[in-house]
């Protein structure tokens, strides 16, 4: 049998959270609160949150079982694979990693986005051109790509590095936006009656709320990272569902308070009007002056950084498994001699980032947007996998909710395709997301016939580690 590079064990609980939470919470939630109260309302905008959460945990249910029987890198591939076979495996992946890597480069892009509210000389140095009314800078590539190189290397340097960095910036992420939340509360100048209206009042409160919940796969992805890294998992599988729901909790916590904070400073209605770059950086500022505006932006930049630094670790991995496989060059499964870790996938994702700031942010926008497909694909697959596995006359509780994850999966998808969805995908974001369909195809032709040519044993034991490993979910039937 062919040799297989393994990953360290060296992911510790409290890191994993991290990974999962922080990857969740990016440049969106604090850069973005404005968007969601013109939408919807500040309560609008918070129960949808919250509803949001409570339908990918049931989600997370699937992926929990999963990752506990197959803890492997890889996650929604390996699924895919082992209850479906290699074609839809693919599909997902091919998905997958399109939507992790667009993460990654979404993520440091934002690092822009918050230059130009603190310091627009420093990423205004060197105009090249004008992309769909971006404007594009030799700073802005320059800050980008210095981003990408440091937290690549901190990847590179061992899963432990990257882990303990994602813990110390989560925590501080959500020590801010307690920090941010409390001071809204109690300052003179903010007001409960702010919040009114609750809802949009151009719209009914039901669709307030569904305008927000429809993006609660983009919101929420990165709580299954978890099953990316769950190969270098220093303990016990069994406690990736606990941690996911509680990444998922923290995150419904902070896009909540964010969305609170911002509503808190000014009566929302007259905030929206005036169509800010940036509405809750100038309710920070307006009320705290610099004091407010440091902290917000340390919790910014922690988003930032646990976005770029969740999706490496994912993206990388998600590589590594599609390697394994063969559908991938096999140069994605080395592994560094020294720190173990899948250095090409990490520099592959890197330099695909690298491409983002010479685009624009606008851009990067539709495709990101059309990624959002993607991770409900993800979804889906991940579901009907659990689903295929669990049978209903020995596990029915958990066939049910396996087969509600499917459902709710596929009501994520239609509010991505129904042209009267609010989260309808634009025309370019749809240009986008066909380009990728016939990259894929284009790339299956290439590559497909070694991929299914590979023995299913061999196939087993190249992404699983073992030749039969419907054997891990026996023991429950």
């Amino acid at each position: 049998m062919e040799s297989r590079n393994e990953l360290s064990k060296t992911l510790k609980p409290h890191w994993v959270w991290a990974i999962a939470f922080g990857s969740a919470i990016g440049w969106g939630a604090f850069v973005l609160p404005t968007d969601w109260i013109a939408e919807s309302g500040p309560i609008g905008a918070i129960i949808g949150y919250i509803v949001g959460a409570l339908l990918i945990m049931v989600i997370a249910f699937s992926y929990g079982f999963l990752v506990d029987k197959f803890p492997v890198s890889g996650g929604e591939f390996v699924y895919t694979y082992l209850s479906l076979g290699r074609i839809h495996a693919y599909i997902c992946g091919w998905f997958v990693t399109l939507s992790y890597i667009c993460s990654v480069a979404l993520n440091a892009t934002a690092l822009i986005v918050l230059f130009k509210f603190l310091a627009p000389r420093v990423v205004e140095q060197g105009y090249m051109y004008t992309i769909s009314g971006w404007d594009v800078y030799v700073s802005q590539i320059v800050l980008v790509t210095v981003a990408l190189i440091l937290f690549s290397y901190t990847n590179i340097r061992g899963a432990s590095l990257a882990g303990k960095a994602q813990f110390i910036f989560s925590v501080t992420l959500l020590l801010g936006v307690i920090l941010i939340a409390l001071g809204m509360t109690f300052h003179r100048g903010t007001s409960f009656s702010n919040l009114q209206p609750s809802f949009n009042p151009e719209i009914t409160p039901c669709a307030s709320i569904l305008i927000i919940v429809a993006t609660a796969p983009w919101a929420y992805s990165g709580f299954n990272n978890i099953a990316q890294a769950s190969e270098e998992f220093k303990f016990s599988s069994k406690k990736a569902f606990k941690l996911m729901i509680l990444s998922l909790i923290s995150g419904a916590g902070v896009y909540s308070l964010m969305v609170y904070s911002t509503a808190m400073g000014t009566p929302w209605r007259e905030l929206v009007k005036g169509k800010p770059a940036w509405g809750t950086g100038d309710v920070a500022v307006d009320l705290f002056g610099n004091v407010g505006l440091v902290v917000l932006s340390s919790a910014l930049c922690m988003g930032i950084f646990t976005g770029m630094n969740g999706f490496l670790v994912s993206s990388s991995r998600m590589l590594l498994s599609m390697g394994r496989a063969g559908i991938l060059p096999k140069i994605f499964t080395n592994v560094h001699p020294t720190y173990n870790t899948p250095y090409v996938g990490i520099i592959a994702a890197s330099l695909m980032s690298f491409l983002a700031p010479w685009f624009g942010r606008e851009v990067l926008l539709w495709i990101v947007d059309m990624t959002a497909t993607g991770i409900a694909i993800a979804y889906l697959y991940t579901c009907i996998s659990a689903y295929k596995f669990y049978k209903w006359d020995q596990q029915f509780q958990q066939t049910f909710i396996a087969l509600l994850g499917v459902l709710i999966s596929l009501v994520f998808l239609c509010l991505l395709f129904i042209p009267a969805s609010p989260a309808f995908l634009s025309l370019p974001s749809w240009i986008a997301f066909i380009a990728w369909i016939i990259l894929g195809a284009l790339f299956y032709l290439i590559n497909g016939k070694k991929y299914r040519g590979i023995p299913k044993e061999k196939m087993n034991y190249l992404i699983v580690g073992k030749t039969n490993p419907e054997e891990n979910i026996k023991g429950d039937q």
